[in-house]
């Protein structure tokens, strides 16, 4: 068993500078025996993602919404499949679309390399729908995706089909109109409709059997996993906090420390043992790794 950092809650909460705060950082990582990365919204600005934080941001990079008045948290509803699939599938396949072209930042080979090199490596956990993480090289069965993700799809009619993979489908959108142009993709199953296996807002139809099998899998390398536990936290905002909480409950629980990075929001409602960065995740984890290399 490594020996675990031995600064305070308070030391953590006030009075650190940027520099020292980084500094324990990557002496938390050199001797962590197991990591959790947990990674919200915010991971993926770096990677030149849209930042949906407030209806602004949503709707300059969805214009359409712009103009019907519809911000992010009415858009991200499973209603617009059964009201207008067009518009439903405008967005969504816009994203998918843009997911699959973007390629990873650095700070996903950053994380890989930290795992690498920690007795029982790392599982990943996070609210991001686009198989980033994946796309990287994290190994496939240690990831949780606690909201789906935007490469698998299911029935809209909840047949029998379950979740099936995005991969054969392609949905072109009308630039002008920002709407998805027919043939949807469909069910393989019985034709209908499909949509994203993700947990949109107000979602009672969401098949869940995909990332309960991932969170499974978490329970069961977390029971050997070496200690001590650090997690680290990348872009995990307060609007939808299940990354965060997941976070906290975690360092409570095992006696870890949370290295939280945001721009915005890096202090808020932290537990004991937390190294507080404010920071976007490419620029911190970075830094971190150069501290680690000296």
């Amino acid at each position: 068993m490594r020996k675990m950092p031995s600064w305070s809650s308070a030391t953590a909460r006030e009075g650190m500078t940027a520099p020292e705060a980084l500094k324990r950082a990557a002496d938390a990582i050199a001797g962590a025996g197991s990591l959790f990365v947990t990674a919200g919204a915010g991971m993926g600005v770096d990677s030149g993602l849209p930042d949906f934080r407030g209806p602004e941001g949503f709707w300059r990079a969805y214009p359409v919404f712009a103009k019907l008045g519809i911000r992010f948290e009415e858009a991200a509803n499973p209603r617009w499949f059964r009201e207008d699939p067009a518009l439903a599938w405008g967005f969504y396949g816009h994203r998918l679309e843009l997911y699959r072209r973007t390629a990873p930042h650095a700070g996903f080979g950053i994380l890989s390399r930290w795992a690498a090199r920690t007795p029982s490596g790392a599982f990943v956990f996070t609210s991001n729908v686009d198989g980033h993480f994946q796309a990287a090289g994290f190994d496939r069965e240690r990831i949780v995706e606690c909201h789906g993700s935007i490469h698998f799809l299911q029935c809209v009619a909840a047949c029998h089909e379950g979740i099936f993979p995005a991969d054969p489908f392609r949905v072109e959108i009308d630039a002008a109109t920002g709407r998805a142009r027919e043939p949807f993709p469909a069910c393989p199953g019985c034709g209908r409709l499909a949509r994203p296996n993700i947990l949109m807002f107000g979602d009672w139809g969401w098949l869940g059997s995909r990332s309960e099998a991932q969170e499974a899998r978490l329970d069961e390398w977390r029971g050997g996993a070496e200690g001590p536990l650090v997690i680290v936290e990348c872009g995990a905002g307060l609007g939808v906090p299940t990354v965060r909480m997941f976070g906290e409950r975690a360092a409570a629980l095992n006696r870890g420390t949370l290295i939280r990075i945001n721009p915005r929001d890096p202090e808020s409602g932290i537990p004991a043992r937390t190294v507080s960065v404010r920071s976007g995740a490419l620029a911190a984890l970075r830094e971190i790794d150069a501290l680690l290399a000296l």
